[in-house]
């Protein structure tokens, strides 16, 4: 049963760990969200809410992917996690060491037992994987490293279209353990805390500020293997998938796809099966779910013409797909997820 520990102060300590090849914006991006959520609340006269820290097996420079170095403020034996409020563990290139290294998921395990919120961004995932944090859990991690995921953790519920997991309400995810999607998901996810930590407000001013979306329509989805040709998969194949997305109210038969493909609709089932690792049918329903979602999450649209728009035809088809894939209906999922209750203030920033 996942613990409900308070924050120790009114000010939240943000501590991200850091190691060598580590993806320096899965650092700095969450990061910056909470430092910039300390600006606006100041401008608004109140408190800062959060205090940020890096550490690492040492204190002192780490070597990022991109060659520039963080500064650890402190080595990881010193941090006195009693005082953490957050704990976020970031990916890269250096990310398959740190997960085979026994006393750093140690660590992390009893951090679980002692911090509130215990995060992971991009394949910083598998270190909370490999420490069986995520067991039992609904789980993402960068599209690219979902299916390796997958094989060697079968006991996380892995989502694959979702930019996070956190959920304070446990309801959609998790309040305790959570995990974030590829790179910049890191900013989706810590823009969700600040707006539970502080307030819708102050989620959507520092939004604005960093000109981004509060909540980013639809999920990883649109970057993933789901919608970019497979490695392996043939030209003929690649193509099809590259068309797919901005065609989802063509006719989507497997008569048809097979047709756009150059094959015989058994040679096109047996080789998209094969490449994709699902059918083509699901694979479409997949594709169509993702573009409901970034529609309803966008604001004020109705059930109706999402469904038409998004090639399910009748509103019940995609109700009956949703429950499938998320198990919840599109008419709740705009309730919980969608923009239309922000008095009109529109989250799309250019």
């Amino acid at each position: 049963m996942p613990i409900t520990v308070s924050s120790p102060t009114s000010v939240r300590l943000i501590a991200c760990y850091a190691f060598d090849n580590v993806m320096s914006l899965d650092i700095t991006g969450p990061l910056q969200v909470f430092a910039s959520a300390n600006v606006e609340l100041m401008r608004q006269g109140q408190a800062a809410a959060y205090e940020i820290m890096v550490f690492a097996e040492q204190s002192g420079p780490v070597q990022t992917s991109a060659g520039i170095r963080l500064h650890a403020d402190m080595a990881r034996r010193d941090v006195d996690l009693d005082v953490v409020d957050t704990v976020l563990v970031p990916g890269g290139d250096g990310i398959d060491r740190v997960r085979r290294n026994v006393d750093v998921l140690s660590w992390f395990q009893s951090a679980a037992e002692l911090v509130p919120r215990v995060g992971s961004v991009c394949s910083g995932a598998l270190v909370l994987a490999a420490a069986g944090m995520l067991d039992g859990k609904v789980a993402t991690t960068h599209w690219s490293r979902c299916d390796e995921m997958r094989t060697a953790y079968p006991r996380i519920g892995l989502v694959e279209n979702r930019l996070h997991t956190y959920d304070p309400t446990g309801l959609d995810g998790d309040a305790h353990i959570f995990t974030s999607a590829g790179v910049t998901a890191g900013i989706d996810l810590a823009l969700a805390l600040v707006e539970h930590d502080c307030s819708r407000s102050i989620a959507l001013a520092v939004a604005r500020r960093l000109v981004m979306f509060l909540k980013r329509p639809g999920g990883q989805a649109q970057f993933s293997a789901y919608l970019t040709p497979a490695i392996g998969a043939s030209a003929q194949l690649a193509g099809l998938l590259e068309w797919l997305p901005a065609n989802l109210q063509a006719d989507l038969s497997l008569d048809a796809m097979a047709q756009r493909a150059g094959m015989s609709p058994r040679t096109f089932s047996r080789v998209f099966t094969r490449d994709m690792g699902l059918t083509p049918a699901r694979y479409v329903e997949r594709v169509r779910v993702e573009a409901a979602r970034g529609l309803l999450q966008a604001g004020d649209i109705s059930i109706n013409r999402v469904a038409r728009l998004c090639g399910f035809g009748h509103p019940e088809t995609m109700r009956r797909a949703f429950h499938r894939h998320l198990s919840i209906s599109p008419q709740d999922y705009a309730e919980r997820f969608g923009m239309a209750d922000f008095d009109g203030i529109s989250t799309v920033l250019v």
